[in-house]
């Protein structure tokens, strides 16, 4: 036997691709959902995060959480699902907040105020899990990896007696309209301050309130993600799919719909790779776009490695 029939177990198409859309179809619907959904929510919101050079707010705002989480449970005593999220959505919207303040009152640049302030939060959070341990029971594995697979463990939530789905899910289905729909909506006074601020007060626009609300809306984009992908990964959700397509297009509406497309075909073949070797479903998604990430960067029209030196 060789190594590598040791180390990668053995394919079959039908296991692989078939049975989950015929014989597990319940199951595997939530989790390619839940895929989709964090994906284009991430996806979608971190194009602007991207342009605007700040990608590494949603690793800060993921790593803070921690401090909100453990409070958040000290205080309603309980891990229900409202005063968890209402907890690292606090401490989301505060890490961005301290983030501005550090900036805009001293010289210290925008990622010293980031590395300064996620890793105090994370310390604080730390700290609170030593001196409540006994009191705080928290999944260290989930809050890093997350367990997009718990999606399938939930009961069915009824949406106005018309269909019934996992509550994580309807969740994330609706933060992910509300990213698409806000970003339709406030389209030119975001992009005209996410490229030339100076620009945007001229036309009367007010840069400052359109980036903290960018900021609040990443806040609860990453927290909604957190469960099923985990403070580690869902930065990879944030950066490649913005990045991918930006490879792709210069036209800003062709880009935020190719995020749509990476996402879904992320989702779906994520899922099914994570199926045929047994591994975790949000690892597998990552690094399926991750993969989309390299062959942009290789075949691109004009930016593509390959283009660039045949031209």
């Amino acid at each position: 036997m060789s190594i590598w029939s040791q180390l990668i177990p053995e394919f079959s198409f039908e296991q692989v691709f078939v049975e989950p859309w015929t014989d597990f179809l319940d199951p595997f619907i939530w989790i390619f959902l839940m895929g989709f959904f964090v994906t284009a929510a991430c996806g979608f919101l971190g194009t602007f995060i991207v342009w605007r050079r700040m990608a590494l707010v949603g690793d800060a705002i993921s790593h803070s959480v921690l401090p909100g989480l453990v409070i958040a449970f000290l205080v309603s005593q309980s891990r229900d699902t409202l005063p968890m999220f209402l907890g690292a959505v606090g401490a989301g919207v505060l890490t961005t907040g301290l983030i501005e303040v550090i900036h805009q009152k001293s010289r210290i640049k925008t990622d010293a105020a980031l590395g300064i302030v996620f890793t105090t939060l994370f310390a604080i959070g730390v700290v609170l899990v030593s001196i409540y341990g006994e009191n705080v029971d928290l999944d260290t594995d989930c809050v890093l990896y997350g367990e997009i697979e718990h999606v399938t463990l939930e009961p069915l939530s009824s949406v106005f007696g018309l269909f019934e789905a996992p509550g994580s899910v309807l969740r994330m289905g609706v933060v992910s309209l509300l990213v698409v729909g806000l970003v339709i909506l406030f389209y030119r006074p975001l992009v005209v301050s996410s490229f030339d601020p100076g620009l945007a007060r001229s036309m009367g626009m007010n840069p400052a309130v359109v980036h903290h609300a960018l900021m609040s809306l990443l806040a609860i984009v990453v927290v909604s993600s957190f469960e099923a992908v985990g403070a580690v990964l869902v930065i990879a959700m944030l950066i490649f799919p913005g990045t991918t397509a930006s490879l792709l297009s210069d036209r800003l509406p062709v880009i935020l719909g190719i995020t749509l497309v990476i996402a879904l075909l992320g989702s779906l073949l994520g899922m099914h790779f994570a199926l045929w070797l047994d591994i975790s479903t949000a690892g597998a998604i990552s690094t399926v776009i991750f993969g989309m990430f390299l062959l942009a960067w290789a075949l691109a029209p004009r930016r593509g490695l390959l283009w660039r030196a045949f031209r």
